[in-house]
């Protein structure tokens, strides 16, 4: 990736949990929270409240998008669909859950690294420490802010960041 700040997410095309193609692009004029997930981590019940913060914003244009990484001490062990089972049978999970992607180091993938370094998204300098790392980003896909893996999604400072790029 050239040192050269993109403006938006919106040029990146990731990978469903199928292998399939999709292309970020799909997501414009939608508030994104984009989230690095794992299903064996102590913060591993945060898949439900971002499905209850999901299901009280979507209608208003709030996408989630969680991104799978075993990045962090081995806690994401599931591969592909058996991820997203996981997360549907176990939190009810029903927003977009994208293939395992390494958030960190040199193997990130380049979303992460356009979301981690201020170089290239023009605002934050903030690499996923841990599992749940969240980072938010207006309806142009610009990032705004990030929340660290102790930010609940449903933590008020969360909830009126996203309202107010909702415009609720």
């Amino acid at each position: 990736m050239s040192t050269t700040i993109q403006s938006s997410i919106h040029q990146f095309i990731v990978k469903d949990t199928q292998g399939n193609d999709v292309p970020l692009s799909n997501f414009k004029d939608k508030v994104l929270l984009i989230v690095n997930t794992a299903s064996k981590c102590g913060f591993t019940p945060q898949l439900g409240a971002l499905e209850k913060l999901y299901a009280e914003y979507k209608d208003k244009g709030l996408e989630i998008l969680a991104f799978p990484s075993n990045d962090f001490n081995g806690q994401e062990p599931l591969e592909g669909d058996r991820i997203k089972q996981f997360c549907t049978l176990e939190y009810r999970a029903s927003y977009p859950i994208f293939d395992k992607i390494h958030v960190k180091g040199k193997e990130a993938h380049p979303l992460y690294k356009f979301l981690s370094k201020k170089k290239y998204n023009g605002k934050v300098n903030s690499k996923p420490m841990w599992n749940f790392h969240k980072y938010l980003l207006n309806k142009n896909g610009e990032v705004i802010d990030f929340f660290y893996t102790t930010t609940s999604p449903t933590a008020v400072r969360v909830k009126r960041a996203i309202e107010e790029l909702l415009e609720v």
